[in-house]
């Protein structure tokens, strides 16, 4: 909390707060809890469209899928607590998004988990992203909540950090809708779950503010303890209780603990509540009051009922055998008021918890993009160094950690564009995530609109319509007037592509201060998205014997922030532009391709350009390829390293017969047959000339080659 914002609060409330009210002030007034150097952006961001049921504003948003289910979804980060104590931060962040999901009602069924790191030539990252993989995989898998895909991304500004992000869905019947907050005064409020206990205590003001050096042994204790046996107790009891009908409101307690969820629950229609701090089941002797209403132990949640349904309630909990009491009650007044042991330890208007001032910093832009000559390397060594660079390598080793099958949904598993869960007999649910901070960092503008485009191409590529985007913007010190314009530049990137295709954000995440010992973080906006698929309509990724392949749109000079840029160490570059319109009629004409059966194989071509997902195609089927880089379509005149590892949006590569070569150029403006599908050789050329000639089976040991990267044996 600054100066200025303490002397406001005494100004407001005419006299010194008591430490227990401090207390309290300090949490919901930080920037975690408060988004107060966010919200002025935000309101820029799309929330509104025919597939909306619920925007931003509560713990999660709600999609329509169709007539009879609902979509909940939502996105957290977890980064402080992760580099602080790898397993129980990462943990504990999926603990907390699936209680943001099942808090709208909605029973959660699968997580993804976008995921930063420093090189993986250090050994503290690599310890890092061990840890943290291990945790998400022990908290879901015990849980039953699949993972089911997410991105794992290396990159020498979070050395010794960790970006850890956590989406969540799940599905819910339209009549089973609870909101977060109340709509009338006299409602017991009951918490349920864990007892608490002095874990997570400042759990908010410790990820507002940059880390130490000496974070592991300072902050460990504002990281909460994972439990994710009475987490899956939680999730049956809640889902039974909702469906009594008899649940009027309900949050989950995650960041600022009990006062946060307890104070937003009233104060969000204008009442007040009156919580008896000593009622609440303690893990720890001797905790004071403050230390109760702040502390983050996890596997909690506040549930308002009306008095006569207190003992109904309570009995669904006794049966899953969780603890339970009644801690305070709703009132008129919209007063927050707290008592210990019978003394009013803290009585402060609800608003001056829940109503926090915004803060606006000062912006400098910055620009690090500049016209630079590709270095003319010979194309092995290129194709080389992209296809074993840590970001291009396969992430099996990761979610062959997690059970990705539990609960039988599962259709497309993780490694394709998208993961696709089954929702009824004749539609799915594809669910991705995207962000490339490289090109963030090169042009915040573009480099938020690519992670919208890359999202959409990425559900369009196994025959999604998209529905509906969630966002978790990830960056540095807002106090940095460089970061909070390349804050303000990824929010209008974010608003401006949403807009072009008419979807909305319908949740999302802000964290800022992610950096250690004055390094900050590039600008990483991870934007998740989710689509609605026939399920026999899904297209493969991986090509087969005599099919013909194809390059849909344009590829231009872009690679600023390139995989073979940062490969070869060349810096500048222009990062990809996103051409809306063009981007568009490319995602609508991918679709149209797969519903009317003209393409067999679809991938967007993204990190690593169109070298990498030719290769990844060849890998997914059961033929190599022979293509003539020369014949992609251009803008300007390329090299055959630009054409082959530029990151230009837009892109898509399709396999499909003869036959169908009319019918596919009519729908494209951009669109050149490449090559053909064959052999057990990948084998590029550039006007006739053999550039590269490799065996599959040599480019599947290396692309598989992560674990021998993290010291394990093959």
């Amino acid at each position: 909390m600054f100066p200025h914002e303490e002397k406001l609060i005494r100004e407001r409330l005419k006299r010194e707060p008591n430490e227990v009210e401090w207390a309290m002030l300090e949490v919901m007034w930080s920037e975690h809890a408060a988004y107060k150097s966010s919200r002025p952006f935000l309101k820029l961001l799309p929330t509104e469209s025919e597939h909306v049921i619920l925007g931003p504003g509560e713990d999660a948003g709600i999609v329509k899928f169709d007539d009879e289910t609902w979509i909940a979804v939502g996105i957290e980060s977890h980064n402080h607590p992760s580099a602080v104590e790898p397993y129980g931060g990462a943990a504990t962040g999926v603990g907390g998004i699936v209680r943001d999901i099942l808090c709208m009602g909605a029973r959660p069924i699968a997580l993804l988990d976008p995921i930063r790191f420093g090189p993986l030539e250090k050994e503290r990252n690599r310890y890092l992203f061990e840890y943290v993989v291990k945790g998400i995989a022990d908290y879901g898998n015990r849980i039953g909540v699949p993972t089911v895909g997410g991105e794992t991304e290396f990159d020498e500004s979070l050395d010794s950090y960790a970006l850890v992000n956590v989406a969540c869905v799940g599905v819910m019947r339209p009549g089973h809708l609870v909101r977060s907050y109340v709509s009338e005064a006299g409602l017991k409020l009951v918490l349920v779950g864990n007892r608490t206990g002095r874990d997570g205590i400042h759990g908010v003001t410790f990820a507002s503010e940059e880390l130490g050096e000496n974070a592991e042994e300072e902050d460990r204790s504002a990281v909460q303890i994972p439990d994710p046996f009475t987490e899956k107790l939680l999730i049956e009891a809640t889902l039974e209780a909702v469906y009594t009908g008899k649940v009027r409101a309900l949050k989950d307690l995650g960041g600022g603990g009990l006062t946060c969820a307890s104070s937003e629950m009233a104060g969000k229609k204008g009442f007040g509540a009156v919580i008896y701090a000593d009622r609440i089941p303690l893990r720890e002797p001797g905790m004071t009051p403050a230390e109760v209403m702040i502390s983050e132990s996890q596997e909690r949640m506040l549930f308002a009922v009306k008095p006569e349904d207190v003992e109904e309630i309570g009995r669904i909990f006794e049966k899953y055998e969780l603890g339970w009491a009644v801690i305070g009650e709703i009132i008129e007044e919209p007063r927050y008021i707290v008592y210990w042991k019978g003394e009013k330890v803290a009585d402060l208007p609800v608003d001056l918890l829940t109503d926090v001032p915004t803060i606006e910093w000062e912006m400098k832009p910055y620009s690090v993009e500049k016209d630079v000559e590709t270095p003319e390397v010979d194309f092995r060594e290129a194709f080389d160094l992209v296809w074993s660079g840590p970001n291009v390598l396969s992430k099996r080793w990761v979610w062959e950690g997690y059970d990705h099958e539990v609960q039988g949904r599962t259709v497309l598993k993780p490694g394709r564009d998208s993961t696709v869960l089954k929702i009824n007999e004749k539609c799915g649910l594809a669910f991705v995530t995207d962000g490339n901070p490289n090109h963030s960092y090169f042009n915040p503008y573009h480099g938020a609109m690519g992670a919208v485009a890359e999202v959409v191409r990425n559900l369009v590529s196994v025959g999604a319509e998209p529905l509906a985007l969630v966002d978790n913007l990830n960056f540095a010190s807002p106090e940095r007037p460089e970061v909070y314009w390349s804050f303000a530049e990824t929010v209008r990137g974010l608003a401006d592509a949403a807009k072009a295709f008419d979807l909305a954000y319908v949740s999302g995440n802000v964290s800022f201060y992610n950096e250690v010992v004055d390094r900050p973080i590039k600008p990483t906006p991870v934007v998740a998205g989710l689509g609605k698929v026939e399920l026999e309509k899904i297209p493969q990724m991986g090509i087969e014997e005599g099919l013909l392949i194809g390059i849909v749109g344009l590829t231009k000079k872009e690679l600023g922030g390139s995989e073979l840029y940062a490969r070869l160490g060349v810096e500048g570059g222009f990062a990809p532009r996103v051409n809306l319109d063009e981007e568009k009629a490319n995602a609508g004409g991918i679709l149209r391709a797969i519903r009317k059966g003209l393409v067999r194989a679809v991938h967007d071509a993204s990190k690593g350009g169109i070298a990498a997902a030719l290769t990844e195609m060849a890998l997914a089927g059961k033929a190599g390829f022979e293509v003539d880089l020369s014949g992609v379509l251009v803008e300007g005149s390329l090299s055959h390293l630009e054409v082959a590892f530029s990151e230009s949006h837009g892109r898509y590569v399709v396999a499909f017969e003869e036959e169908k070569i009319d019918d596919l150029k009519g729908l494209f403006r951009h669109f050149a047959v490449v090559g053909k599908a064959g052999g057990s050789n990948v084998v590029f050329r550039w006007r006739g000339e053999e550039l590269l000639r490799r065996p599959i089976s040599e480019l599947r040991k290396i692309h598989e080659s992560l674990p021998m990267l993290l010291g394990e044996e093959e």
